[in-house]
């Protein structure tokens, strides 16, 4: 008997057909932007013709260029599961940022920072989505690979391209310098650890502290003192030698050109996707910190009082006067616009467009939740008296001492992290300019090391006269965030639905104050 195919048959065969082009499909979105960031011949950020997936698994590739596989995530199309799409935004959100939360709490007053860290995510969250619904509105045009700079430049030209570029570098470079100071502070903390443990010596730091074996330290209180290792020997048995050893490994006279001598070559390789195999740290490191204020806190107990206006010796105003200029809003921008280049991809891999809204917001709520966990725990732990409040660093790590077991650990985790991106970060600086300009992301060694000397000299000179993070963060997050957060995805979104004849009047309102309170954000930091 001739084989029958019956029609359900005929229906399963297509559906299996539609599904490998899906799949194929939905891959080729995945790694399209991150193929056109670099040369042909350059395979920095594209993907192995043997790391293709099965259809049962899918590999995530981050704006580092790590490649993530994640088996039995997808619907069976090739397209993203809502459980991927969340953590990957997570993933990507997570940054240095969350050592400066505490300190932002503390600027902007406990009740007031609190309600702007949810306002800022709130905002950026409804950003975000219009830009995505505004590149959907674009008509006659796919654009499906297109990502946010694409956007800028369908919607502003020339200028959008440029301008997009300008803002990009701006947070690539400023993350970049973040980075410098941190890590010199690590490898600062670290080194002097390692010293005083070989060589048996206890010290003391000339700092303000609570007692006993869970000590919190004041450094902010010593500034009459010699603001580096601000350390006496209090048991030692060579007291030149470690008078020579504070000498030459001092915060910000001698580490950050140590560093240097690793970076530097570092960011002249032609590729450095090797280092993406490490980023996966990124992740190790916030849990661990999660972990570590969360010990602490159960430590040292709850230290608060509340007063709306008032400030006291130990304590902050639930709502501070400097909220804006010294808040968290400079901060969260600068989290929130790390994601410009990365979530559309992320958005457009899902397999069902209709939970986009839904995993926005739950990605972007547990963003929120886990900053807002670490700041306030932190801020609420902090042990007032004896200590004051304002002794909340920039960094929190700074607030132990160097010897404190915990904090050790994470300076190492941190340190070790930030040395495997921070190439990876120059790499994508030099990815963006040097092919605007020339063509090629590396035209020549000239080039690249002249770009590089730039970069890293930056990153030296502040960790050298200025090395606060936390103002580097909002200064650089209040500029960017103009552009990303408030100014751009506004005006695409309302000149979309002008183009769509949807535009009403208080569409119009609202887009503008919000472009308006951003440019207040931006000059509150720099005036007030």
């Amino acid at each position: 008997r001739p084989f029958h195919v019956e029609p359900t048959n005929i229906v399963s065969v297509n559906d299996d057909m539609q599904r490998v082009t899906d799949e194929a499909s939905a891959m080729n979105k995945r790694i399209h932007y991150y193929s056109r960031l670099t040369s042909p011949a350059d395979r920095a950020l594209i993907a192995p013709d043997h790391v293709l997936p099965a259809p049962d698994e899918i590999y995530v590739y981050s704006p580092l260029g790590t490649a993530f596989k994640v088996d039995s995530c997808t619907d069976g199309y090739g397209k993203n599961s809502s459980i991927v799409t969340i953590f990957m935004i997570w993933n990507t959100m997570m940054g240095t940022s969350i050592l400066s939360i505490p300190w932002g709490i503390k600027q902007a007053g406990f009740t007031s920072g609190i309600i702007l860290i949810l306002l800022m995510g709130i905002l950026t969250l409804y950003c975000c989505y219009r830009v995505v619904k505004s590149r959907k509105m674009i008509p006659l045009i796919d654009t499906s690979n297109w990502e946010f700079p694409d956007v800028c430049k369908y919607y502003f030209g020339s200028f959008g391209q440029w301008s997009s570029l300008l803002f990009s570098m701006v947070s690539l470079v400023g993350a970049m310098v973040v980075y410098w100071v941190l890590m010199s502070n690590f490898l600062f903390n670290t080194g002097k650890f390692i010293y005083n443990f070989v060589h048996d010596i206890n010290v003391t730091d000339i700092v303000p502290g609570t007692n006993g074996s869970n000590k919190v330290i004041c450094p902010s209180a010593a500034s009459g003192h010699p603001p580096q290792n601000r350390s006496v020997v209090f048991s030692s048995g060579n007291n030149t030698g470690f008078e020579l050893f504070e000498e030459w490994w001092n915060k910000s006279q001698t580490v950050p050109f140590y560093l240097i001598a690793v970076l530097l070559p570092l960011l002249n390789l032609k590729s450095p996707s090797f280092f993406a195999k490490f980023n996966v740290l990124g992740t190790v490191s916030v849990v661990y910190l999660v972990f570590l204020v969360t010990l602490k806190a159960a430590r040292l107990g709850i230290h608060l009082e509340y007063n709306w206006f008032t400030e006291n010796d130990f304590f902050v105003p639930g709502v501070s006067t400097s909220i804006i200029s010294h808040g968290v809003a400079g901060i969260f921008s600068y989290v929130f616009t790390s994601t410009r280049c990365f979530l559309i991809s992320v958005i457009s891999g899902e397999s069902n467009g209709d939970s986009t809204v839904r995993d926005l917001s739950i990605a972007y709520f547990l963003v929120g939740l886990t900053y807002l966990y670490v700041g306030v725990i932190i801020f609420a732990s902090f042990p007032s008296p004896p200590l004051s409040k304002e002794c909340i660093e920039q960094n929190f790590l700074d607030n132990f001492p160097s010897d404190d077991i915990m904090s050790f650990v994470a300076r190492i985790f941190l340190l070790f992290q930030m040395m495997t991106v921070y190439p990876l970060l120059g790499y994508l600086a030099r990815v963006q300019l040097l092919r605007q300009f020339f063509g090629n992301a590396y035209p020549s060694v000239f080039h690249v090391f002249v770009l590089n000397i730039a970069i890293v000299g930056a990153g030296v000179a502040m960790a050298r006269f200025y090395p606060n993070i936390g103002g580097i963060i909002r200064y650089s997050g209040a500029t960017c965030g103009l552009a990303f957060v408030f100014v751009y995805p506004s005006l695409i979104y309302v000149i979309s639905l002008h183009r769509a004849g949807q535009l009403t009047w208080p569409a119009l309102i609202i887009h503008i104050f919000i472009i308006l309170l951003g440019l207040a954000n931006l000059i509150a930091q720099f005036l007030l």
